[in-house]
C-alpha cells in the first residue's frame, strides 16, 4: 500500500457534530490522518489517489454495544460461545457496514478470548468485564454453560490489568426477562414441554401476561385472558394457563434478582475504578438505574438501548430525559427496529432521536437481526430527525469522547487522529464503498479485502 493515502472530492463530515465540508480532501500518511480541507488537495508522488465524487467520508463507525463477535462466554447468561464461523459472520456484517471499532459487551469472555489464534480480522475488537459475584451467579442461574474455572476466578481488577477498560454489559435479555428470553429460553421451554416453536411475539406476550411489564406481577393478564393467548397461540390444548406461569416463572425469574445486585456492584466499580459502565436499561429495571445514578454520582453510566421495546413510547421518553439530568448517557440501539422489522419496530428510536435525547447509537445483537448503524443514521437524516453532522456523531466522534480509554484517538476527521475513514454512497449512507481501519483498507469496493488497492 502506498504510504500516502488522498480521498478527493467527496463530501466530509468530520464525526465532531456540527463540520461538514462540501468538497474536500483527506490526506492520510500511515496510520495517521494528517490534512483535512476544503478543496483538493494536491498528490504527492506515489500517493494512492481516491476520487470520492459523489461519495461521503466519514470516520470508521464506532459501535460501543454488540455481542458475537468473541470466541469466549456469549451474552451476560455466560452461554456456550459461538462457533467461530458465526463469529466470523458478524464480524464481517459490522466491517461490510462501515463498522472500524466494536465493543463485544457480552461481559464474561476474556481477554484471551477475543481471538481464536488466527487473528486475522480487521476490525479492532475490545471486551468489557462484568465479572462480579452477582453477576457470575445471575450467568449460572439461567445458564452458565460457557462459564469454567478461569472465568469464575476473575475480578473487574484482574480484568482492568489485562486491559480491559469497560465494564458491563450489567444484566442483560437472559438475566433480566428481555428479548433473549423471547427469542430463545422461553420458546425452548415452551418447545421442550409440547414440541411447538413458539415465535418471539408470542413468547413476549405470554411472558408479559404471566409476570406483567416490569417482572412484578402488578399488571399480570387475568387467567381468563391468558386461556385465551394460549388458544390464540394454538397452545391451550398443550398446557394450561397455571401451567403457563409455572414455566414463564420457573424460566424467567430465577437470575433475576441475581441480576439487579450485578447492577449495583457496577456502579460501585464504575465510581471505583473510573471506568465507564453499560447497563441493561429497559422497563424492568428502569427504576433501579435512576437509583443508581443517584447513589454513585461518580459512576460513567451507560444506558443501554434506551429504546428498548419494553418501554412504551411516553415511558421511554420520560426515563431518558430523567437519567439525562442525573448525566447518564443515552445509548439507542438499531436491534431489528431499521429494515428487518421482525420483533420490533423504529417508534421508540424515532422519538428519542427527535426529543433530542440520544448521545449514542450502537446495535445491540437482537437475536443476530441487528440492523446496521449506518442503515439508521441514514433514516434519521432522510425523516430530517436531526442533522447529518449530529447523527454522524450519535457513532463516532460521541462514541469517542464517551469511551476515551479505548477509542479516544480516533471517531474524528481531525490531523494527528488514527486513520479509521469510510467512504459512503451520498444519498444512501447505508451502502460502504471503501473502509480503512487503523491506515489500511479493510472493505474496498464493497467487499472484505486485505489486498492492496490499486490506483482506481
Amino acid at each position: 500500500m502506498a504510504c500516502e493515502t488522498l480521498i478527493l472530492n467527496g463530501r466530509v463530515v468530520t464525526g465532531d457534530g456540527s463540520t461538514v465540508h462540501t468538497r474536500a480532501s483527506v490526506r492520510v500518511r500511515g496510520r495517521t490522518i494528517v490534512q483535512v480541507a476544503e478543496g483538493q488537495l494536491a498528490a504527492a508522488a506515489g500517493s494512492l489517489v481516491i476520487d470520492a465524487d459523489g461519495y461521503t467520508i466519514i470516520p470508521g463507525i464506532i459501535n460501543a454495544h454488540a455481542h458475537g463477535c468473541v470466541h469466549g462466554p456469549s451474552m451476560p447468561s455466560g452461554s456456550k460461545p459461538f462457533r467461530s464461523s458465526d463469529v466470523d459472520y458478524f464480524r464481517n456484517r459490522h466491517l461490510l457496514s462501515g463498522t472500524s471499532t466494536l465493543l463485544n459487551v457480552c461481559g464474561l469472555a476474556l481477554a484471551d478470548e477475543i481471538d481464536d489464534g488466527r487473528n486475522n480480522h480487521p476490525l479492532d475488537i475490545h471486551i468489557t468485564s462484568a465479572h462480579t459475584p452477582s453477576n457470575l451467579r445471575a450467568a449460572l442461574a439461567i445458564d452458565g454453560a460457557g462459564l469454567s474455572d478461569r472465568h469464575h476466578a476473575e475480578t473487574i481488577e484482574t480484568m482492568i490489568g489485562a486491559g480491559v477498560r469497560a465494564l458491563g454489559e450489567a444484566g442483560g435479555g437472559q438475566t433480566l426477562g428481555g428479548g433473549a428470553q423471547d427469542y430463545r429460553f422461553i420458546p425452548d421451554a415452551i418447545f421442550a414441554l409440547s414440541g411447538i416453536r413458539l415465535s418471539p411475539k408470542w413468547a413476549r406476550s405470554l411472558k408479559e401476561a404471566v409476570l406483567g411489564r416490569t417482572l412484578d406481577g402488578k399488571d399480570a393478564a387475568s387467567t381468563e385472558l391468558i386461556e385465551a393467548l394460549l388458544a390464540e397461540c394454538g397452545l391451550l390444548s398443550i398446557m394450561s394457563a397455571q401451567k403457563l406461569v409455572e414455566l414463564i416463572t420457573k424460566t424467567v425469574m430465577p437470575p433475576v434478582a441475581l441480576s439487579l445486585r450485578g447492577l449495583e456492584e457496577i456502579a460501585a466499580a464504575s465510581a471505583h475504578y473510573g471506568l465507564p459502565g453499560i447497563f441493561h436499561h429497559a422497563l424492568p429495571t428502569a427504576r433501579t438505574l435512576l437509583n443508581l445514578a443517584v447513589r454513585f454520582p461518580s459512576a460513567r453510566i451507560v444506558a443501554a438501548h434506551a429504546n428498548h421495546p419494553s418501554f412504551r413510547p411516553d415511558e421511554c421518553v420520560a426515563s431518558a430525559r430523567e437519567l439525562k439530568k442525573r448525566g447518564v448517557i443515552i445509548d439507542v440501539s438499531t436491534l431489528d427496529c431499521i429494515t428487518t422489522r421482525w420483533r420490533n419496530d423504529a417508534t421508540n428510536i424515532d422519538l428519542l432521536v427527535r426529543e433530542g435525547l440520544v448521545d449514542t447509537l450502537s446495535t445491540d445483537f437482537a437475536g443476530g437481526d441487528w440492523d446496521s448503524i449506518l442503515a439508521a443514521i441514514n433514516r434519521m437524516v432522510q425523516r430530517e430527525q436531526t442533522t447529518l453532522p449530529c447523527a454522524i456523531a450519535l457513532a463516532t466522534g460521541n462514541v469517542a469522547r464517551i469511551f476515551p480509554e479505548f477509542a479516544g484517538d480516533r471517531g474524528i476527521l481531525a490531523p494527528g487522529k488514527r486513520a479509521d475513514v469510510a467512504i459512503v454512497e451520498s444519498h444512501n449512507l447505508a451502502r460502504v464503498r471503501h473502509l480503512m481501519i487503523n491506515g489500511r483498507f479493510a472493505v474496498w469496493n464493497g467487499a472484505r479485502s486485505d489486498k492492496i488497492p490499486k490506483h482506481p
